[in-house]
């Protein structure tokens, strides 16, 4: 679908009910998806002109050999897989006053864009992290999942300095350097009083644990009664975004999935109420190289959390 032909600063939504968000603005929702999410913080963006994207990387490095004078010195040859991700549509669908179709297309994205972000980055990350309704199959097995599977999982024991670099050694013997860590803001209460053997607090405050940098996602991103923290050499998770926000407006909509607030119960008309809908879809890829380059700690049986 072609760009629509207008310019925001001076058109009415109205007049602009379909097409791709203007280009300032809709880059600024990507921007805002980027940031918000604690995935793509970490994770190692791949970039895509297409759906799907085929990318190699590198699995088994080079060998040196030890040799005899005058003895043949034997080659080997570095390891690449070839992988290939697909973006996946997120769309979302957010019920508006009418007054808004008076505003300037940039006016109006300006003020729904943080909406936008938030919905798609928290999407996202659940998907991501813990394959909550995944669009992504075995190629994007979410984080949690990934490293389940490979049991790289420690119980939380109470000690988070001896929890926390039990699960670095995990991914460690996998030969991978972790480089990231993964919670909400709700463990910081757990990392303050977190002390080391020699009595001294393991978090500096500075989002920093054990050294590696702590991302935050929000809250219903993160299942946490499957984990409190997830370690990794984040190099192999890996996501794309397809550029481009596409939207269209309805003012005669029934929207079938959101109910009325009053006694009917019933879908909720957007003729009748004299509202408008905004629908708006972008496309992310996810993929998760290598599983066992992760680590979750979980709560203790029965805590929940």
């Amino acid at each position: 679908m072609a760009v629509p032909n207008y310019t925001p600063d001076n058109v009415l939504l109205q007049d602009a009910k379909t097409g791709f968000i203007p280009a300032e603005q809709g880059n600024l929702v990507v921007k805002d998806v980027m940031q918000g999410s604690a995935v793509m913080q970490l994770a190692k963006a791949e970039p895509m002109t297409a759906p799907k994207k085929t990318f190699t990387y590198l699995a088994e490095g080079l060998g040196a050999y030890w040799v005899s004078e005058t003895e043949r010195i034997q080659t080997s040859k570095p390891q690449y897989v070839q992988a290939e991700m697909e973006a996946k549509k997120v769309g979302v669908i957010i019920p508006l006053s009418k007054e808004f179709l008076r505003y300037t297309a940039k006016d109006f994205f300006n003020e729904v864009r943080p909406l936008i972000a938030e919905t798609f980055y928290k999407k996202f990350d659940a998907a991501a992290l813990f394959g909550k309704d995944t669009p992504y199959g075995a190629s994007g097995t979410s984080i949690f999942e990934g490293a389940t599977a490979e049991g790289n999982i420690v119980v939380d024991t109470g000690n988070l300095y001896a929890d926390a670099n039990g699960a670095l050694s995990l991914i460690e013997e996998n030969e991978h350097d972790p480089n990231g860590i993964l919670s909400t803001r709700s463990f910081r209460g757990k990392m303050r009083g977190a002390l080391d053997n020699n009595g001294q607090p393991v978090f500096d405050g500075q989002n920093e644990l054990l050294g590696l940098p702590i991302a935050y996602t929000q809250g219903a991103s993160f299942d946490k009664t499957q984990a409190q923290a997830l370690f990794g050499d984040w190099d192999y998770a890996r996501y794309g975004i397809l550029q481009g926000i596409e939207y269209a407006i309805s003012e005669d909509a029934t929207l079938t999935t959101l109910t009325a607030d009053d006694a009917s119960g019933q879908p909720v008309s957007l003729f009748e109420r004299d509202m408008f809908a905004l629908r708006a879809t972008m496309h992310v890829a996810f993929m998760n190289v290598k599983p066992d380059a992760f680590a979750a700690l979980t709560p203790a049986a029965g805590t929940g959390e």
